[in-house]
């Protein structure tokens, strides 16, 4: 039988409302269920509040910040000393006023604007736009007046993006600290340009194709760092010549046209790399030493604050080992700060590159996480690599958020709660490694922003069941006040059913396992519904209220809505729960995981008789592509169809993405073949 159309059933059921109820029904029913889905697809603007961004003042301390849509903003400010929160500015009397100066009323009910700027040291005075208009607002006497627009920004003051590539990381130009210039790039070539006349210097005249100044790995925050006189400029040269090539087709335009991208395959040739410190005034390029290390990974920290040292990690192929090295910009000698070294691999699931290990304090000494032992923990050295003490100890994964060298605490989060592994806390210590304490509370996952001054933070809080609160606290963890709480209003208007956490057993039957249930806006037990997992190797199961998406939580939340319930789970081999439970997977991908989330899945449905095995899909994209393929070839009778977007379907094609789990394919021919 062939499945009517969309049209075909409209126009039955408009002709012939009686000869076929059943077909109308299910119509009308998957209407509201596309539609309801892709309300769902755009998930974060159904949670109302629930989050600020704060505008820090001179005092260190006190803040002001939006909050509400365009119909009603309204702006406060916060002064934590006081432990007071204001409305900052009358809106009827505001709007009152501009309506002359407009010559209508300001739309909606509130502030017709949420940025503004103080135009005076002691913040008596606002200035702002509304309507291309700007204006400025004494807040004592509440005088308004018009004042001529700021100028459009010169296009000379903007940096520009000097290389998008597509499968290689964008590149734009980098400010020097004093302003005056931006490292740029030209023909393979480093240039500076200036930011007054405009005019454009080129540094290096060497850079061919394939060999050309101006790297940044993917991870890297810059492919340039200036010394803090802004009088040198640290640059990489990478020589790709040897490195296999991809072809990477452009379809857009009138005709088709062809790209070769270089492509470094697990196992092959890998880009070589050149560390040097170049004076833009000499032009002269002065080679770091990187030492007699086989291929490999450069990642740069930047400079020392004086600008006495270049700090950069280097990172050995297998992963096995790790250098925080420093390098002197008078003669490009370097020396190693300390080594970490594993029989497996470094903690693979890190962020925000290398260098989110590292927090340098004012004496030259630093905080190092390691990433080397089976937990992440800090340890404090001085400036010549000696250790002198470690920080922090436990089954967690600790990582610096903010260091008060006047009072010597180092606060940090960690995920300290074995019950609940994957929430996160805030934590303190001393830099003489007393002092240990937890200083938030909630489950779930929080967010902390230190104010300069050290003495508060905001605390943005959620779990997947709980929308997000923002609380301000002392740096002692006392809570002050809640500043704004999440409406979920609108999710409610749409029969938001929230989702199921739970912990099941590995395919080992004694490793806990945590993963979720989504279900639909109109979840009945009695009903039998077919099932979608979602998956990804390394952590995909969401821990706040709003998802961050980069592993398709928001569609999971969406599609079940269409009737389905929705599976997610973190198998061994994932990051968050130490090394031991990454190691895992460490020269054997595949051979785990599948076994892990089919156990997983059962013991979940056997209590839960709502969930009919005999109807379950697995969707995934990338390394979820992947495992999709791995899930439908090695359990086809629990997995009966699936969808493999973008999939990785050979090990050997990326190099540093799979290199650090599985090892070089001539070492390791068995875990590749399997």
């Amino acid at each position: 039988m062939i499945a009517p159309t969309r049209a075909t059933v409209v126009m039955l059921c408009l002709g012939h409302a009686i000869a076929v109820p059943l077909l109308c029904a299910q119509e009308e029913e998957q209407s509201e269920r596309e539609a309801i889905y892709y309300r769902y697809l755009e998930f974060p603007s159904l949670v109302e509040g629930g989050s600020i961004r704060p505008h820090w003042l001179t005092d260190g301390s006190s803040f002001w910040y939006a909050e509400g849509d365009s119909e009603n903003t309204v702006i406060y400010k916060v002064d934590p000393t006081g432990n007071t929160k204001i409305i900052l500015f009358d809106t009827a009397r505001l709007r009152e006023m501009l309506t002359p100066l407009l010559g209508h009323a300001p739309p909606h009910k509130g502030l017709p604007f949420k940025e503004f700027t103080f135009v005076d040291k002691e913040e008596k005075a606002a200035r702002f736009t509304v309507e291309e208009e700007d204006f400025v607002l004494d807040l004592d006497s509440y005088s308004l007046s018009r004042v001529a627009a700021e100028s459009e920004s010169d296009d000379r003051l903007v940096p520009q993006v000097v290389r998008n590539t597509p499968l290689r990381p964008t590149l734009t130009e980098v400010p020097s600290p004093d302003g005056q210039w931006f490292a740029s790039l030209r023909d393979h070539n480093l240039w500076i340009r200036s930011t007054d006349g405009g005019s454009n210097v080129q540094i290096t005249t060497d850079g061919i194709q394939d060999y050309e100044w101006g790297h940044r790995q993917n991870r890297e925050p810059s492919w340039a760092w200036w010394s803090p006189d802004s009088h040198r400029l640290t640059v990489k040269k990478v020589d790709y010549r040897k490195v296999p090539k991809k072809l990477f087709a452009h379809w857009l335009g009138p005709t088709a046209e062809a790209e070769w991208i270089p492509n470094a395959r697990a196992g092959g040739p890998v880009p070589q790399i050149e560390l040097f410190i170049i004076d833009i005034q000499s032009k002269s390029k002065l080679r770091v030493d990187i030492g007699d290390v086989s291929d490999p990974y450069i990642d740069i920290i930047g400079w020392r604050p004086d600008g006495s040292e270049l700090l950069f990690i280097r990172v050995s192929r297998d992963y096995k080992r790790l250098d925080l090295m420093a390098a002197d910009p008078t003669n490009g000698v370097t020396r190693v700060l300390l080594t970490e070294t594993t029989d497996t691999a470094l903690w693979i699931g890190y962020v925000g590159g290398w260098g989110s290990f590292l927090t340098l304090l004012k004496d030259g000494s630093f905080i190092w996480g390691s990433p080397g032992g089976d937990w992440n923990h800090l340890h404090l050295y001085d400036a010549k690599g000696t250790l002198i003490r470690r920080l922090t100890e436990g089954e967690f994964d600790a990582w610096v958020v903010a260091v008060n060298e006047e009072t010597g605490w180092v606060y940090f989060g960690a995920n300290g709660d074995r019950k609940r592994p994957y929430d996160t806390h805030l934590y303190r210590v001393n830099l003489e490694g007393k002092g240990f304490q937890q200083l938030t509370e909630a489950i779930g996952r929080h967010d902390v922003r230190f104010a300069p001054s050290y003495e508060f933070f905001l605390d943005t809080h959620s779990s997947v069941d709980r929308p997000p609160t923002v609380e301000l606290r002392s740096a002692d963890g006392t809570l002050l006040q809640t500043l704004s709480e999440a409406s979920i209003h609108r999710l409610q208007e749409l029969g938001w059913t929230p989702p199921e956490e739970f912990v099941v057993k590995a395919a080992d039957g004694e490793t806990d396992l945590y993963g979720i249930l989504y279900k639909p806006y109109d979840f009945d037990s009695n009903t039998k519904y077919p099932v979608i997992e979602l998956i990804y190797p390394v952590v995909v199961v969401p821990r706040t209220f709003v998802p961050l998406d980069w592993a398709g939580a928001l569609r999971a939340q969406a599609l079940a809505q269409l009737g389905f319930v929705v599976f997610m789970v973190d198998t061994r081999g994932s990051y968050s729960r130490g090394k031991k439970f990454q190691d895992v997977i460490y020269r054997n991908w595949g051979r785990h995981e599948i076994p892990d989330h089919v156990a997983a899945l059962r013991q979940v449905a056997e209590t839960r008789r709502y969930m009919d095995l005999s109807r379950v899909g697995i969707f995934g994209h990338s390394w979820g592509g992947y495992f999709t393929i791995r899930a439908l070839l090695l359990a086809p009778d629990l997995y009966r169809v699936g969808v493999a977007s973008a999939p990785i379907v050979d090990l050997r094609c990326c190099g540093r993405a799979h290199e650090p789990w599985m090892g070089l394919p001539q070492n390791n021919r068995d875990g590749y073949e399997y």
